[in-house]
């Protein structure tokens, strides 16, 4: 039982562990290929996909203090601990990057946060990319008026997050040969590889641009784990740009993989995840027989 200060997480009824259907699609199959999903945005109607695996372990040790956090304006990651602390009853202050959004009409994803509870503190972006120096954290604080916040990193991607995220690549042990997902900043990555099986490889597509991730994820590992664990690498070819970014061609794709498998599929993440391995597998790059499992993060917002 919960002492009265720590959220009742399990209160919430997630869907743990998330199912696993596999899909019959012929752009694996002919190539001799399964494909399964690792349906992750049914663990919860509002804290879906890896936002419960990386917010769940971070919020038991908040101890009912107000959460800040960071994010952009169409960040997955703000809106779920909006929502988080709205069914748990802590106060959220998000700080957004972008001064110039302050004075602008909220778009739905921030509109979502408001509506959540959540305080909006918006910076400059040139102060945002230092918010990881603590002189710079103590200012962002300061003036959000939340200097005894507990801080989570942006993404969530915090030490506790990357091992609640092992669980992810246990719950995959011996299921699929390669664990397929989505990255941001990398921290579901660093724990799933850590939970997979020997013989198993984890493979990350990045949806942003800059080839940074994998110092990011190595760093994730050794802070968590105290050294790299598990088989894992990325392939940076399917960012379409960079965040936030869903050209035609890629909202195309999307539409077409939901009329054939009846699965709505969130553009800026899981599109792109999807689209990479279609495009991996008319390469050639899975041996015949492989079985790939494509971890599903999230669902189309709003």
């Amino acid at each position: 039982m919960s002492s009265p200060d720590v959220p009742d997480l399990a209160a919430l009824g997630p869907r743990l562990p998330s199912p696993v259907q596999e899909v019959r699609d012929e752009r694996f199959s002919r190539r001799g290929l399964r494909l399964l999903l690792k349906r992750d945005d049914l663990i919860h109607p509002e804290l879906i996909g890896n936002k419960w695996r990386k917010l769940a372990p971070v919020l038991a040790t908040a101890h009912g203090r107000t959460v800040l956090t960071f994010g952009g304006a169409y960040s997955n990651h703000l809106r779920a601990t909006a929502a988080a602390g709205r069914l748990l009853g802590l106060p959220t202050v998000g700080v957004v990057r972008g001064q110039e959004l302050a004075d602008r009409p909220l778009n739905p994803s921030l509109a979502r946060c408001a509506a959540d509870g959540m305080r909006l503190h918006f910076v400059e972006r040139s102060a945002y990319r230092r918010t990881t120096e603590p002189a710079v954290l103590a200012r962002v604080l300061r003036a959000a008026g939340a200097e005894d916040a507990y801080v989570v990193p942006e993404g969530g991607s915090s030490t506790e997050a990357v091992r609640g995220c092992r669980a992810l690549g246990e719950e995959l042990r011996e299921r699929a040969d390669v664990v397929a997902l989505a990255c941001g900043t990398g921290g579901t990555l660093a724990g799933l590889a850590a939970g997979l099986a020997p013989g198993q490889r984890a493979l990350g597509v990045p949806v942003l641009r800059g080839g940074f991730l994998t110092a990011d994820i190595v760093d994730l590992q050794e802070r968590a784990f105290g050294g790299r664990r598990g088989v894992w690498t990325l392939d940076d070819r399917f960012h379409f740009g960079g965040y936030a970014r869903a050209p035609a061609c890629l909202d195309a794709f999307a539409e077409d993989f939901e009329n054939r498998h009846g699965l709505p599929v969130e553009r800026l993440y899981v599109a792109k995840l999807l689209y990479g391995l279609v495009a991996l597998a008319e390469e050639g790059a899975f041996p015949h027989g492989t079985t790939v499992a494509a971890v599903i993060t999230g669902r189309p917002f709003p």
